[in-house]
């Protein structure tokens, strides 16, 4: 009833339909009077496999792994976090057919958490590059929340996480 084809078209089809709502976000975040302090963006993506959402939050971050906030008088400068994808499902499972695919998705776990996160990264990284992310001067990078690497949206290629922070 299942197979790992379906199930990443299934998810890049649902992202699909999310792509204008990211692209306006990104957009109105990249006209923001970034704070001095900031020396990178993190997208990170929060993945819930129990429920198949996701949902993206921007970090502004410092060199020494932290979130960067803005306490002056200048209302203009932007310094924190940003939602820019609110919890959306990325697939859409029956639940009289739950068992069987929680079931599909641990015998297959190691493929499936690979071509989901391409799918994911890959989708992101469009959106960025069609807001025109890559016009912002601020390194910016795509995460998934907890992981040890990051995708870094202007080169185009993944990364070890402490390169980021040197």
């Amino acid at each position: 009833m299942f197979s790992a084809d379906k199930y990443i078209s299934t998810i890049k089809s649902n992202l699909e339909k999310q792509s204008d709502i990211i692209i306006r976000n990104l957009k109105n975040i990249f006209t923001c009077n970034f704070s001095s302090e900031i020396d990178l963006l993190d997208f990170s993506a929060f993945i819930e496999p129990t429920r198949l959402e996701l949902s993206i939050r921007m970090f502004s971050m410092d060199k020494e792994a932290n979130e960067v906030f803005y306490e002056g008088d200048d209302t203009t400068v932007f310094a924190g976090s940003v939602e820019i994808l609110n919890e959306v499902k990325y697939s859409q499972v029956n639940e009289s057919h739950l068992d069987e695919f929680f079931d599909f998705y641990e015998q297959n776990y190691e493929t499936l958490i690979s071509e989901e996160r391409k799918a994911f990264t890959e989708w992101f990284s469009q959106c960025w590059k069609n807001a025109c992310g890559d016009e912002l001067n601020i390194p910016s990078y795509f995460v998934f929340h907890d992981d040890y690497r990051s995708f870094d949206l202007k080169n185009n290629k993944w990364i070890d996480d402490e390169e980021k922070w040197s």
